[in-house]
């Protein structure tokens, strides 16, 4: 579904990272756990974070206890941050990678689907180049899909002609 709220944006940038080489299902499990322990996924909040939220965080078994993500999820709120201060917003940023409209792809079978695409080749580079971590091509696209800026639903689902605009 396409998301504005730079709240909700940021949620999903951040578990993107943390699914980096886990399952999804992984990452939706802790979901809530996330949630809790990432102050309701509060950019402002965490880019302060320290040396003894890190602490805290690799001692919480409700999420992936990795040093390299936690850290990443911290310096990439700081990013974060910094993108909303320069485009009014993260929504305007990245929805500018799409022209402000959902790409509408039409895949009849899951096999066809792509797991990277030039769009999240160049998000994740710009976003790299701003020093974020985690934000490969993978994970960009699928953070695409997330938020909305692809329609990657089956042809035949229902959510893909729900999601398709009435005047494209």
């Amino acid at each position: 579904m396409p998301q504005h709220d730079d709240r909700v944006l940021f949620e999903f940038l951040l578990l993107e990272g943390a699914q980096a080489g886990l399952s999804w299902l992984t990452i939706l499990r802790k979901r809530e756990n996330y949630r809790r322990a990432f102050d309701g996924f509060d950019a402002e909040r965490i880019a302060r974070y320290g040396d003894a939220d890190i602490e805290r965080l690799l001692g919480d078994p409700g999420i992936v206890r990795n040093r390299l993500k936690i850290v990443a999820a911290i310096g990439n709120a700081r990013h974060f941050l910094e993108i909303q201060r320069e485009f009014g917003g993260f929504d305007a940023y990245l929805w500018r990678c799409v022209a402000g409209r959902p790409i509408q792809n039409a895949w009849q079978a899951m096999k066809e689907l792509p797991a990277t695409s030039a769009i999240s080749d160049a998000l994740a580079k710009d976003l790299k180049r701003r020093g974020f971590k985690f934000v490969g091509s993978t994970i960009c696209y699928s953070l695409m899909q997330a938020v909305g800026l692809v329609n990657d639903h089956l042809a035949g689902c229902f959510r893909h002609a729900e999601l398709r605009p009435t005047n494209p």
